[in-house]
C-alpha cells in the first residue's frame, strides 16, 4: 500500500489553478534564482510538454518568473509577475517548444546574471508542488528543494568529499544525503549535492569556502 503526506492529498499553498503548473513552476524559478545566486539580468524560459502545450492558460509563464524574482507560491503578486519583472528591469523571453522530453513539465532556464554570467538549469514539476532539477549547467544533477541543500561546484581531486564532509562535521551540520555529479575524471565542473537536517549559514558558507581550496562555486537553496 503507498503512502501520501497530507501535503500530497491536500496540495500546497499556492496562488494559481494548478500545482504542478504554477505551485511547481514558482518553485523552479525560486531555485533557480538560488542557483544563479547573483541579481538577474534577462532570463529565457524554454517550455516544454504540458508547459509549453497548457501552460499559458495556467498561469505558468507567470509563475516562473514569479519565482525568477524571488517569489513564494502563494505570494499574490504571482499575478502581476511580469510587472514585477519590468520594475526590476529583469528582460524575460518565452520560448514553446515542441520538443520530445522525458517529462510533460519541463523548463530550460537560461538566465544572465548582473556580472554577465550565464546559468542554465533544467527542471521538472512532478506533481503536488514539487519539483526536481536536472540538469546545472549542462551537468544531469539531482536536486528537489525539500531540505536545506548545500550545491558545491568543485575541482574533481583527490580529498575534497572528505574535507568538505569534514568541515560540515566540524560546524555540527549533520548530512542527510550526498551525491556527486561529473561528466568525467578531472572534471573541472564537478557538483556535490548535500541534503543535510539543518541550514547551512552564511557565516558557515564562508568557512567552507576557505578552508576548502577545491571548491569553486557554493550555492544555497
Amino acid at each position: 500500500m503507498e503512502n501520501f503526506s497530507v501535503f500530497d492529498i491536500i496540495g500546497p499553498r499556492m496562488t494559481g489553478p494548478s500545482s504542478s503548473h504554477t505551485a511547481g513552476a514558482v518553485r523552479l524559478g525560486y531555485i533557480a534564482r538560488r542557483i544563479i545566486g547573483a541579481e538577474i539580468e534577462s532570463v529565457r524560459f524554454t517550455l516544454y510538454g504540458s508547459f509549453a502545450e497548457t501552460g499559458r492558460g495556467h498561469g505558468t509563464d507567470k509563475a516562473l518568473i514569479a519565482g525568477i524574482l524571488g517569489f513564494m507560491p502563494d505570494d499574490l503578486r504571482i499575478r502581476s509577475a511580469y510587472k514585477f519583472a519590468r520594475d526590476e528591469g529583469v528582460a524575460v523571453d518565452f520560448v514553446y517548444s515542441d520538443e520530445h522530453v522525458e517529462h510533460p513539465n519541463t523548463v530550460k532556464i537560461e538566465a544572465v546574471d548582473v556580472n554577465g554570467r550565464e546559468t542554465e538549469v533544467v527542471g521538472r514539476s512532478i506533481g503536488g508542488g514539487n519539483i526536481l532539477i536536472t540538469e546545472i549547467n549542462g551537468l544531469e544533477v539531482e536536486v528537489t528543494g525539500d531540505y536545506p541543500t548545500l550545491i558545491i561546484q568543485h575541482h574533481d581531486v583527490p580529498g575534497v568529499i572528505s574535507d568538505v564532509s569534514r568541515v560540515l562535521a566540524q560546524l555540527n551540520v549533520n548530512i542527510a544525503y550526498m551525491k556527486v555529479f561529473r561528466h568525467g575524471r578531472g572534471d573541472t565542473d564537478a557538483y556535490m549535492i548535500i541534503e543535510s537536517d539543518n541550514p547551512v549559514t552564511p557565516d558557515m558558507q564562508a568557512i567552507i569556502r576557505r578552508l576548502c581550496p577545491a571548491v569553486n562555486e557554493l550555492m544555497v537553496i
